[in-house]
Order: C-alpha cells, then sequence, then structure tokens
C-alpha cells in the first residue's frame, strides 16, 4: 500500500480532533466560567530513505502526525456585573467544589441558583459546597449568608459539562465576587481562524489522498493484461 495514504489520513484524523476541540469551545463562548482547551500535534519517527542500488542516502520521509496532547488553559477570564444575587465569580485561581452523582467536581462556573431545598445549586442541581464539605444555604431573599469558599486544585482535569475533577489542596489565592460572572475563556476570532486553518489542512490530506488514488489507478491500468 502506498505509504503516502497512510501519511496523509493520519493528518485528517489528527484534524478531526482539533476540529471537534474547537467547535466546543465555539459552543461554549457564552458559558460562564467556561475554560478552552488547546490541541497540540507531533510527528512519528522518521524514515532515512536511501538508494537500493548505491546504498546512498537520499533523506528522511516523515511517517504521520497525531495529537500529542490537549490542555486546559485555566487563565482567568474577565468578570462583569450581573447584580443577581446568586451569581458568582472567582478574581484569581480556584474553584468552586459542587456534590454530583459521579463525586465531587470542581467549576468556574459560578452562575447559581436556590434549590427547592433552600441549598445553592449549580444550573444541573448539583449542590455547591462550602469550605467545610457542606451545603450552603440561600435565605428567603435570596441571598447566602456566606460565600461559596474558592478551592485550589492542583493539575485540574476537564470532565465536561464545566466541571473539573482532581484533588483539592486547600484555599486558593483568588477571591470571590458577588453579583459577577467570570466571562467564558474562548476567544471567538481566534477560535473562527483556528477552525478554517484546520479545514484547510483537512482538506490538502484529502487532495493528496485522492491524487495517490488517481496516480495507483493509472499504473494499475497501465499493467498489461494477462490471457
Amino acid at each position: 500500500m502506498e505509504r503516502g495514504l497512510y501519511i496523509a489520513a493520519s493528518g485528517m484524523l489528527a484534524e478531526q480532533v482539533r476540529q471537534n476541540q474547537i467547535a466546543n469551545d465555539l459552543a461554549n463562548a457564552s458559558t460562564p466560567g467556561y475554560k478552552a482547551d488547546r490541541s497540540s500535534q507531533r510527528s512519528f519517527s522518521e524514515l532515512l530513505l536511501h538508494n537500493t542500488v548505491t546504498g546512498e542516502n537520499i533523506g528522511p520521509l516523515g511517517t504521520g502526525v497525531t495529537i500529542a496532547q490537549t490542555t486546559t488553559d485555566l487563565t482567568p477570564a474577565s468578570v462583569r456585573d450581573t447584580g443577581e444575587p446568586l451569581d458568582f465569580a472567582i478574581e484569581g485561581t480556584g474553584f468552586f467544589q459542587l456534590r454530583t452523582p459521579q463525586g465531587v467536581r470542581f467549576t468556574r462556573n459560578g452562575q447559581f441558583m436556590r434549590s427547592p431545598q433552600g441549598t445553592l445549586t449549580d444550573a444541573l442541581g448539583n449542590q455547591v459546597l462550602g469550605q467545610n464539605g457542606r451545603p450552603i444555604n440561600v435565605r428567603a431573599d435570596g441571598t447566602v449568608a456566606t460565600n461559596p469558599a474558592v478551592f485550589n486544585v492542583p493539575n485540574a482535569r476537564k470532565v465536561g459539562d464545566s466541571y473539573f475533577q482532581g484533588a483539592a489542596a486547600g484555599r486558593a489565592t483568588g477571591t470571590v465576587r458577588n453579583g459577577a460572572l467570570e466571562a467564558s475563556g474562548t476567544d471567538p476570532a481566534r477560535a473562527m481562524i483556528d477552525m478554517i486553518s484546520s479545514e484547510r489542512s483537512y482538506e490538502a490530506g484529502q487532495k493528496a489522498i485522492r491524487t495517490i488514488d488517481e496516480t495507483l489507478q493509472k499504473a494499475v491500468s497501465s499493467v498489461p493484461s494477462i490471457t
């Protein structure tokens, strides 16, 4: 099989992963506290080609690329005032802590609400926890006695729905601002440019495969049939 097909296909697969990541970032461009991802590629080991007759080296040949890693940009975004008493933003580093059916999770999305039981929850009904690990009560007038605690979570890993997983290591240095929300970490302009660049790379891989396929067809058709 033509080696070029594998090389072009690996590039297309890597760009598919990158496009899915960028599309997710764009879909969360207005989600409070959302943190954008960044995908980086790496090349597979190169092959050294040489002339089988003379033994002379011809040069290296790449064998394709893959996604090396996807990292989350945890840089704090700008904060805007909303005036809503159950909106909270973290200025600086840290996460809010939630109790979910899957266990403790962390988030930067501080768009909370009051549950029928009178506790502070997120949009999915998961309880917001204080520094002592207990739920935070919401008064009848829609305010809280104390703001949610901010936890330091080294090596936090994104697990979906703006949630992060990890082990809390005490208080973080960030401070809570009531009546405000942190903006999404997605830069729509940059994301659109990255998406266009990825689309162009994907199309280049398609053209390479099409050209190789046409070349192979011509080579096969030129072989005299045996009768």
